[in-house]
């Protein structure tokens, strides 16, 4: 039996040391196809329920953008992505947990997700706001972050973006706060109020993402 036993062991032993090495190499690898695979799923649902416009959401952007920046491994795309929505993204994840924790409402980021006349198929896919900030912090960390697009890419989507949501988009569905901060509708001027909001973006949440990053991950050669 002790034969056997070593015999067993001397065959088995060698794909157990390595086998760590595997299931790593698998997570990693079918990751992007998971995501893919999941991306495809909420972006059928959202059309279908919401349509085309729901999309231009900054989280949206990032969410479906996070796609061709796996399987390219750009540097370039992930950058921008992180710097657009890291932080928005991170209060929206503070502020879910802090409402499901107190039961209070906090700063109305997360209202939608406790509404119970939506279906609870929207507001569990709307979860991908948990994992997005994760995603985007691991793909700046294995790919590098580009600091030379990273800031200036996001102050030209911002510039395309806002303006674009404002034109589609109505005061109760407001994407992107384009009209307003909130459920409460902004009494200034569109063209003025959407250029301020744009200039809030970049001074308050941009250009601090955009130190952060390089703090930690430096600039991509």
């Amino acid at each position: 039996r002790r034969n056997f036993w070593g015999k067993v062991d001397v065959k088995v032993s060698p794909y157990v040391y390595i086998s760590p090495f595997f299931i790593l190499f698998a997570i990693v690898g079918l990751f992007p196809l998971a995501y893919t695979a999941f991306v495809l799923y909420v972006m059928a649902v959202w059309w279908k329920h919401y349509g085309w416009s729901n999309f231009l959401w900054f989280s949206d952007i990032a969410f479906i953008g996070a796609v061709p920046a796996l399987w390219l491994q750009s540097s370039a795309l992930a950058s921008v992505l992180a710097v657009a929505v890291l932080l928005p993204e991170l209060l929206w994840n503070v502020d879910f947990v802090a409402r499901l924790a107190s039961r209070r409402r906090i700063t109305g980021l997360t209202d939608y997700m406790f509404e119970p006349e939506r279906s609870r198929l929207l507001r569990g896919l709307s979860l991908f706001h948990v994992p997005l900030p994760l995603v985007l912090l691991w793909m700046v960390r294995e790919y590098g972050y580009d600091a030379r697009v990273g800031l200036a890419g996001a102050v030209v989507l911002a510039a395309v973006v806002l303006p674009w949501s404002r034109a589609v988009s109505t005061p109760e569905r407001n994407i992107n706060w384009t009209y307003g901060l909130g459920p409460r509708r902004s009494a200034l001027p569109p063209a003025i109020y959407v250029a301020l909001l744009y200039a809030a973006f970049v001074v308050l949440v941009f250009l601090p993402t955009h130190f952060l990053l390089q703090a930690l991950y430096g600039t991509q050669p």
